[in-house]
């Protein structure tokens, strides 16, 4: 256990004091852990992820626990995954803190015994700590005090549930092929493998518990595809049909670009400004047997990139802040700042301007974030109606009978749809 402990404590510190993406991170510690077995690189991720995920009670609990602030920043957060482990987990406390200490005398033997005093104070005072550190929103809500501030200016009583929610394990959604399957029929086939699962959309399946790739029939022959429910509604909101040309302006990793092809036999352009990304792209429509032209370009300068013939419909799947799927990717909430979400704004804004000149008339644009911050949203639409006296929104009935902003629930995360027609 102590290796995949300072493992994870090589993640959080890469992520938490160099800035670094979680996802990235996590892989580049990885790398050095060949030979591990499945259980203990799947420890690893599990440690990385939860001890960001609580970084903000850790943080507070770590300070209640130290005399003085712990100088080492590598110490810091191996005693941090301790405590994760120790207030979250599920392994023997005396197994974490005799492992953690072998941890901390493979950085320093002098910090040994440092190591073993706070974490068996933190297992002889657990409830009076965890009492003491609840006095204090980032601890509470493991978010940075101006997000609970926004969310409470914006949603009011409803903040609280949305941190909550952002605290949990995410779902693991599937979407059907329709072209391969029908939905019915892949839920009977899983059914058969013994994966529980339920219908919660035309093409959604919620499993029960998430499971590999590897073990869903027929994903690697195209027949399933892993993406939240949320998501999954911009297909249909975008209202495609056969023939018409269509662009997905910010298509990596392409979910999105996939659906579309799955609903209708159109003339697809995949953009993105991301040449990595977009093969990926190119590796999820090969496997579900689809096609699409691939462009790599920024979708705010069409000039460098566009032909010149309109689009009948538009996804516009702008960069935002993604606080509407922090539960995936929990570092996102400690590395954003609030001047994040103004820049977000003003590049979604170009990108809707510039897009905008490239819809035919009579044709769609579907405006879509990962975000539930309404500068981010409702703003950027409100201000581009009110510049664009050709642009009509269009009504949208969500599931959750909202107009436009999905919070994150147990079934799917935080987006934002809007849909725009062109006067013809």
């Amino acid at each position: 256990m102590w290796r995949v402990q300072l493992s994870a404590a090589q993640v959080v510190q890469r992520v938490l004091d160099q800035g670094r993406n979680l996802d990235r991170a996590l892989e580049a510690v990885q790398s050095s852990t060949q030979g591990w077995a499945p259980a203990q690189r799947a420890a690893l991720q599990d440690l990385s992820f939860g001890t960001i995920r609580f970084h903000g009670r850790l943080t507070a609990l770590l300070a209640e626990l130290a005399h003085k602030p712990v100088a080492d920043p590598q110490l810091q957060r191996l005693l941090q995954v301790a405590l994760y482990q120790i207030f979250y987990g599920k392994s023997a406390p005396h197994a974490i803190v005799d492992n953690a200490v072998k941890a901390a005398r493979s950085l320093n033997p002098r910090v040994a015994g440092l190591t073993n005093a706070i974490l068996r104070n933190a297992l002889r005072e657990r409830e009076a700590l965890w009492a003491k550190t609840d006095v204090a929103e980032t601890a509470r809500f493991n978010h940075p005090e101006w997000w609970v501030a926004e969310l409470r200016k914006q949603y009011a009583d409803r903040a609280e549930a949305i941190l909550a929610t952002d605290n949990q394990h995410p779902p693991m959604t599937l979407r059907v092929n329709q072209r391969a399957t029908t939905t019915a029929a892949y839920l009977a086939r899983l059914a058969g493998e013994s994966i529980a699962a339920k219908q919660i959309g035309p093409t959604a399946l919620l499993l029960e518990k998430p499971v590999s790739v590897d073990r869903l029939p027929g994903f690697f022959d195209g027949e399933v595809s892993v993406q939240d429910a949320g998501a999954q509604l911009a297909a249909p909101l975008l209202d495609v049909h056969d023939g018409m040309r269509v662009l997905d302006a910010c298509a990596a990793p392409g979910g999105k670009t996939a659906h579309i092809l799955e609903m209708a036999r159109v003339q697809m352009l995949a953009l993105d400004k991301d040449e990595r990304r977009l093969s990926r792209v190119a590796e999820n429509l090969q496997r579900l047997k689809l096609s699409a032209e691939l462009k790599v370009g920024d979708a705010a300068r069409p000039q460098d990139w566009w032909d010149g013939q309109p689009f009948e419909r538009i996804l516009a799947d702008v960069p935002c802040s993604a606080s509407g799927v922090v539960r995936r990717h929990p570092d996102i909430k400690w590395l954003r700042r609030p001047e994040d979400v103004s820049g977000f704004a003003a590049q979604q804004a170009g990108i809707l301007s510039a897009l905008w000149q490239l819809l035919a008339q009579g044709g769609k644009l579907l405006y879509a974030t990962c975000s539930v911050f309404g500068q981010e949203n409702e703003q950027v639409i409100v201000n581009f109606l009110d510049a664009h006296p050709d642009a009509q929104r269009l009504p949208l009935t969500l599931p959750d009978h909202s107009q436009g902003q999905l919070l994150p629930n147990e079934q799917h995360d935080g987006f934002f749809y809007a849909l725009l027609h062109k006067a013809a």
